[in-house]
């Protein structure tokens, strides 16, 4: 198999394993609320999906919708494509991952509250631990996203030069069976 397809499956899995951290997180922060480390991680590393969440709420209001509705759904549909080795599957997981990568960035930019301030620093861009998450969350989707695209580059590729064979010799078992 080849490695570029085995990796179209990273984009998914980094974005699930970020979702379900981040809902082990504040679960955790349930049972243990005066922890000062769990409101660390859940605010300061976690924090795109606190805003994302709230984001959602106003529209879908299940607890655990982004691990189960959208992560995890992704995270099947991505295993399924490795498993049977199936391009549109893919394309559709690092597609949505890719979406959904760009629609946790939006709502940390939507998160933010609308005060006017005399200030020329941006303060939408999470700083230390959320912008290493949010980084590789990004990094690993579009990857995963640019490399679909180049597997599907690459086999028009494979079907361009069949033609051109095809239309070269005129004959069918030529572009079927070029060694014989």
């Amino acid at each position: 198999m080849n490695c570029l397809f085995k990796l179209q499956f990273l984009g998914p899995c980094v974005l699930f394993a970020a979702a379900l951290c981040a809902e082990i997180a504040a679960r955790a922060l349930q049972f243990a609320p005066s922890s000062e480390l769990l409101w660390f991680i859940n605010l300061r590393i976690f924090g795109i999906f606190q805003r994302s969440h709230a984001l959602l709420s106003g529209y879908v209001a299940i607890d655990s919708f982004q691990l189960f509705g959208v992560a995890l759904p992704l995270f099947l549909l991505a295993c399924l494509a490795l498993a049977a080795k199936a391009r549109p599957a893919f394309t559709v997981a690092t597609h949505l991952s890719a979406g959904y990568a760009g629609f946790l960035v939006y709502s940390w930019r939507a998160g933010v509250p609308t005060t006017a301030q005399a200030s020329l620093g941006l303060s939408a861009i999470p700083s230390g631990a959320g912008l290493y998450l949010i980084a590789t969350i990004l990094g690993a989707c579009f990857l995963s996203f640019a490399i679909t695209h180049l597997l599907y580059v690459q086999a028009v590729g494979k079907e361009i030069a069949a033609l051109v064979r095809w239309l070269r010799t005129g004959s069918v078992r030529s572009v079927l069976y070029p060694r014989a």
